[in-house]
This record gives structure tokens, C-alpha cells and sequence, in this order.
């Protein structure tokens, strides 16, 4: 087929070319990972394995995301830090991988970039070839099998699918996924430098009732509070929302200006508050 010999399948064993769906779909089974994903890095020698930085770079991000009755919540704030760096105030961690699951990424830029096309292509390969859509727990397996023969080495990845999975019930999903392999469910998952201030606001807000608009809210309270405290997050917030009917992304919102409208609201309690204590 021409789609294989664009994606170079044809150059590739036929025991490597796919993934049955049984094996994406079954979480007790088990493979081999083969060398097609590990891009020759078992081939290169020992030396070239251990090159080292000049310098340390220090990466630092805030995402979450969380489920609720209204769907699934993702977030995330827009800084790309390098060290003390600001490398750029306007980039995007969220992306969209099909039209029912986006992505949230922290870690080093590039890696989780190309880690994010090839899960994409990935899942688009596998629809065709089955005629549906590769489930959230499915993908998720998929990122973690090509991602573990990287253990160990400098490939810094983390992360998070939040979508709508049809086969698991019809309802919101979110896993974490990282650069080890490693896999983990939940309700409500952050990352990253500001997740620890993140996660003291959802576990203070966060309940299964919320509406739309309250949990639109307290994942945007959650990344300002993380913003505030941690200097390698900040800049802007992205929210995203996903249910049956598919994502939808709120306009961007800089953090500046929820920033001093909380100093405008703190000021007005404690002008209140001042005013009160003199009250006879």
C-alpha cells in the first residue's frame, strides 16, 4: 500500500508491523519491544551512550488534569524554561492527539514533542488498519512499550492522556505516562515543578458534582497558585475540555492579569475587614 511505503512498513520484519488489538486492549499482556522503536539506540557503543551536557539544564513545567461529572479537565501553564531561562513565555503543552484525546507534556521539549508525533501517527495507523479508534488504556500501553527500552538514558518524558474513551464505558479517562515506561491511572493527576501548589488546590476543590464552568475555574485557580509559587512555571494558562462530543480549548488567559485581579480581591476583604473592626 502506498500509506506503507510512505511510513517505510515495508522495510520492517512483519512480526514488528502492528500491534493486534487484542494486545493493546489486554492489560495482562506482554511483548518484546523490537529495535523499530528504539531508533538504533542499542546499536550505538558505550561511549556514545554516556555523552554528558556541558551544563545541567533544570526543567519546569505545571499540567494537570482531572475527571468530573461534566468530563475531563486538562491545564496546563505556556513557560519553556532552560535553567534560570525563560527559553519562551508562549509555548504549547497541550496538543491534541485525535479529536476525543489531547495530551499534556512536561519534561525536556523536543523529547516530548517527538514522542507526541509518534504516538499520533501511531493511533492514525491503527485506525486505519481496524476501522476504530485505538481506546486511551490502549494508547497509553502503546507510549509505555516504546518508551521503555529508554530507561535510563537522558530521554526525559512525561505524559498525561486525557480524553473520552468510548470502549472503556463511554467515559473520561487520564493516565500518566513517563520516559521509564512506567503507567498510572487516576481521577486527578498533575505534573511537574508546580504540581505539589497545583494538587493543594484540587484536593481543597475538587469533587465529582462540579459544573462546567466551577471546573474550568479550579483548574485555572490550580495553575495561577502553582504560577505564583514555582519561577519555572508561568506566563499564560490553556484549558481544555473533553467529552462524547470531543475537545474544546478556552482562549488562552494570561496569568498576569488573573494575578492582580486576586490582589484587587484581596484588597477588598481586607479594606473590609479593617473597616468592620472599627465598627462600635
Amino acid at each position: 500500500m502506498a500509506l506503507e511505503d510512505i511510513c517505510s512498513f515495508r522495510d520492517i520484519p512483519v512480526h514488528c508491523k502492528s500491534f493486534s488489538a487484542a494486545f493493546l486492549e489486554e492489560t495482562s499482556s506482554f511483548c518484546h519491544m523490537s529495535d523499530y522503536y528504539n531508533f538504533g539506540w542499542r546499536k550505538l557503543n558505550k561511549s556514545a551512550r554516556n555523552i554528558t551536557r556541558p551544563f545541567p539544564l533544570s526543567h519546569g513545567t505545571t499540567t494537570l488534569g482531572f475527571i468530573f461529572q461534566g468530563g475531563v479537565i486538562a491545564a496546563a501553564d505556556t513557560r519553556a524554561s532552560a535553567g534560570g531561562l525563560v527559553a519562551c513565555p508562549a509555548v504549547h503543552k497541550i496538543t491534541p492527539l485525535h479529536s476525543h484525546l489531547v495530551v499534556t507534556s512536561s519534561g525536556s521539549g523536543a523529547d516530548c514533542m517527538l514522542w507526541e508525533r509518534i504516538l499520533t501517527r501511531e493511533i492514525r495507523l491503527y485506525q486505519l488498519r481496524h476501522r476504530r479508534r485505538l481506546s486511551i488504556r490502549g494508547a497509553a500501553k502503546l507510549l509505555s512499550f516504546m518508551l521503555h527500552p529508554f530507561k535510563g538514558t537522558d530521554v526525559c518524558v512525561a505524559l498525561t492522556l486525557c480524553g473520552w474513551d468510548e470502549e472503556g464505558g463511554n467515559t473520561g479517562c487520564l493516565i500518566y505516562v513517563c520516559s521509564d515506561g512506567a503507567r498510572l491511572q487516576g481521577d486527578v493527576i498533575s505534573v511537574g515543578s508546580g504540581s505539589p501548589y497545583a494538587y493543594g488546590v484540587l484536593d481543597r476543590g475538587l469533587s465529582w458534582d462540579l459544573s462546567k464552568d466551577e471546573a474550568i475555574t479550579l483548574a485555572r485557580e490550580a495553575v495561577f497558585r502553582a504560577t505564583h509559587r514555582d519561577a519555572y512555571s508561568g506566563n499564560n494558562v490553556d484549558v481544555f475540555h473533553v467529552t462524547a462530543q470531543g475537545w474544546k480549548q478556552r482562549q488562552r488567559e494570561d496569568l498576569k492579569e488573573e494575578y492582580y485581579r486576586d490582589m484587587e480581591r484581596r484588597e477588598k476583604i481586607m479594606g473590609h475587614h479593617f473597616k468592620s473592626s472599627y465598627v462600635f
